[in-house]
């Protein structure tokens, strides 16, 4: 049995989400470094993120499985397409974090003074082609 890595994630919620579509198709997944990164997630990138890995002779079969899922458009709560108001694309970033305004700033210069993690972001959508947030 030869473990290969499908799939990388910077949080949990996505990596069981991947996982469990994946063994809803008889294919036998492990997740390494979740516990890490779920305690500590600035440790993300030195572990290099939650590895999602799989039997090699099932590489084919979930790769075509994460190409479908990526390719499916994303909807918002009322079943509607999501597209990018300035170039519709339906490429775009879901629950992004912005951290723009006055809010935002305050919150950057009183994490950098006490050396915690950001507490004030907005969550919006991110357009991956053009760049514009919008809501």
């Amino acid at each position: 049995m030869n473990l290969i890595t499908i799939k990388t994630f910077d949080n949990t919620v996505d990596a069981h989400v991947l996982k469990a579509r994946l063994e809803n198709e008889a294919i036998v997944c492990y997740l390494f470094d979740e516990n890490i990164v779920s305690i500590n997630p600035l440790y993300n990138i030195t572990v290099g993120g939650i590895k999602l890995k799989i039997n090699e002779i099932d590489k084919s079969k979930a790769l075509e499985i994460i190409t479908e899922i990526e390719n499916t458009p994303s909807t918002n709560e009322k079943d509607e397409k999501i597209s990018c108001p300035k170039c519709n694309s339906s490429n775009v970033f879901l629950n992004h974090r912005s951290i723009n305004g006055l809010g935002a700033i305050i919150s950057v210069i009183s994490s950098f003074l006490l050396t915690i993690f950001p507490f004030y972001f907005k969550t919006i959508y991110k357009c991956k082609d053009c760049g514009k947030e919008f809501k």
